[in-house]
């Protein structure tokens, strides 16, 4: 009867522990409240699909170790996404979506091949300017993807003026969504939440309930932060790797768009890297251009150079010479297909000649020229990156146009008037404005002997033969670079029915571009020009062989 009675006793002292536990685990599992907020919208949510989204969360914190590895990776990749939405206008809230499409994993693959952080299938990735083939798949890409999925979401959100309508879009597309829920939920502010309302959505706002308060001790990271590198290549991971101090593998497991560890050179990239340590002084992510390059500088301060990712041109570029193609630094743009009047030539794209002026800072009777990029939009009032480095010959207007900055603002930033003002060398603002009294920044000499070199850059023998160097020019410009005598191709003659086409490479085009526009696949037009790889350079002919 003793032992008995310490069994029973045994028992219930450990059913009581268990008990307490479970309690406490229960505690901190956030509960689903009746009305919450989701971008503008008031959200209420009845008793049945209060309890439908609370075992959802239920479930997200019923693994503690699955959960933290999630909230780990939030950590490190929220700043990065926050700044995207923002930048393209969507609500900070949408960025729980990320958590629930991917568990932000940069290589998940889902059942219907959807790809990535955001998970795109590749003909919505291309929509949203990503690139995707055999060297770069950017749905892998952080910052790439992030604006990507921002860019769809407000498309949408266009249409609905809902943001839940517009994130349920994300899920059916928007066709699917508009058959859904037609036309009674736009522009409304109130939605009400019960059994019937789209399981995507509530899917979300189990995440968004899960994630939003963790913002304490879960959420700390114990591994670092990531940092933010923009590179315009051709390089690769391997030859970055030491001079950002971390190892080749380590670009490679947090930089998988880069497929083969390449960094082509048709834009600028964001390569991530884990950093020691705490985060600035705001848990945002340090953005710097060629950040390695500032051995001269103050420790304080990076330099912008003359890079030839600007203007940043996104979109069908097949057709850059038409309205609705293209992006020029994320604005609409186009790119003139004749010198000519300027009021004249906006007539002939469907713009009035004086908004067309306003937008590119034209005086009137001035000339656009064949080749150049125009906005048909308004430019920003400061531009994506932070400075930029004079070079010779340079005039305002001109750094205004290649960043897509106004011409007002960047004068008022750096407290100039006209082009006798600036000299090469020069460091002018593209976001801050420069203080009262401050005189404007020198790029050190070395900077500007690099700049130099890269303005005119040593032959590569990969892609041509050695040829005898001609007498150095005086101040080489990347503008008046004769394109460089390539190999001769021992490539077969063309059969009957069959049309030869010479290529000269412009700013922003890849292999991948090319055969889309003359329709041939990437590994004929290596073939036909004996490439090793997928690298092309400005300048550069290429063969295509038509049908």
């Amino acid at each position: 009867m003793k032992k008995i009675s310490k069994s029973i006793l045994l028992k219930l002292t450990v059913f009581s522990i268990l008990f307490f536990i479970s309690l406490s685990a229960w505690a901190q599992v956030p509960q689903v409240p009746r009305e919450m907020s989701f971008a503008d919208l008031t959200i209420r949510i009845n008793e049945q699909a209060r309890r439908e989204i609370q075992l959802d969360v239920d479930a997200l914190y019923r693994n503690p170790n699955y959960f933290k590895v999630k909230a780990e990776r939030a950590n490190l990749y929220m700043p990065l996404i926050e700044r995207e939405l923002r930048e393209v206008g969507v609500p900070d809230e949408v960025k729980y979506l990320v958590i629930q499409e991917s568990g932000l994993i940069a290589d998940a693959v889902s059942t219907s091949n959807a790809v990535g952080f955001w998970q795109f299938k590749q003909g919505t990735a291309e929509e949203v300017f990503l690139r995707v083939d055999n060297q770069v798949d950017e749905r892998k890409n952080i910052v790439s993807s992030s604006r990507g999925a921002a860019l769809y979401l407000k498309k949408h959100n266009a249409h609905f003026d809902n943001w839940m309508c517009a994130l349920v879009s994300y899920q059916m597309g928007l066709g699917g969504a508009k058959s859904y829920f037609g036309t009674q939920l736009n522009g409304k502010k109130v939605i009400e939440i019960d059994r019937n309302s789209h399981w995507y959505f509530k899917k979300f706002l189990a995440h968004k309930v899960a994630f939003q308060h963790q913002t304490g001790g879960v959420l700390v990271s114990n591994t670092g932060y990531l940092e933010e590198v923009r590179i315009q290549g051709p390089t690769s991971l391997k030859e970055l790797a030491p001079r950002l101090g971390v190892s080749e593998d380590h670009l490679k497991e947090y930089n998988k768009w880069a497929n083969r560890g390449q960094i082509p050179g048709d834009k600028t990239y964001s390569v991530v890297y884990l950093r020691q340590g705490m985060p600035p002084v705001t848990p945002a992510i340090i953005q710097s251009e060629n950040r390695y390059n500032q051995s001269t500088a103050s420790s304080n301060q990076f330099y912008q150079t003359s890079n030839p990712a600007y203007p940043r041109i996104t979109g069908n570029q097949q057709y850059a010479t038409r309205p609705n193609q293209i992006r020029v630094n994320n604005l609409e743009g186009i790119q003139a297909n004749q010198t000519a009047d300027a009021e004249g030539y906006a007539e002939k794209i469907g713009i009035k000649g004086k908004r067309f002026r306003k937008f590119n800072d034209l005086d009137k009777g001035a000339r656009v020229e064949t080749g150049k990029y125009y906005y048909t939009e308004n430019k920003s009032s400061s531009a994506e990156v932070a400075t930029h480095i004079v070079q010779p010959g340079e005039t305002l207007w001109a750094i205004s146009q290649k960043y897509g900055i106004k011409l007002s603002s960047l004068k008022a930033k750096n407290r100039i008037r006209t082009d006798k003002d600036i000299r090469a060398g020069m460091v002018l603002n593209l976001q801050e404005h420069r203080k009262r009294g401050e005189d404007i920044k020198m790029a050190p000499a070395q900077e500007l002997r690099r700049m130099a070199a890269a303005s005119n850059p040593q032959p590569d023998p990969t892609h041509q033969a050695p040829v005898q160097s001609a007498p150095p020019q005086s101040n080489p410009s990347p503008v008046t670079t004769q394109p460089r005598a390539e190999t001769p191709r021992q490539t077969a003659p063309p059969s009957s029915g069959q049309e030869r086409i010479t290529h000269v490479v412009q700013q922003g085009e890849t292999l991948f571009r090319l055969s889309q526009r003359y329709s041939v696949s990437v590994e004929d037009i290596k073939k036909w020009n004996n490439l090793p790889d997928n690298t092309i350079k400005v300048g550069q002919r290429i063969t295509i062989i038509k049908q």
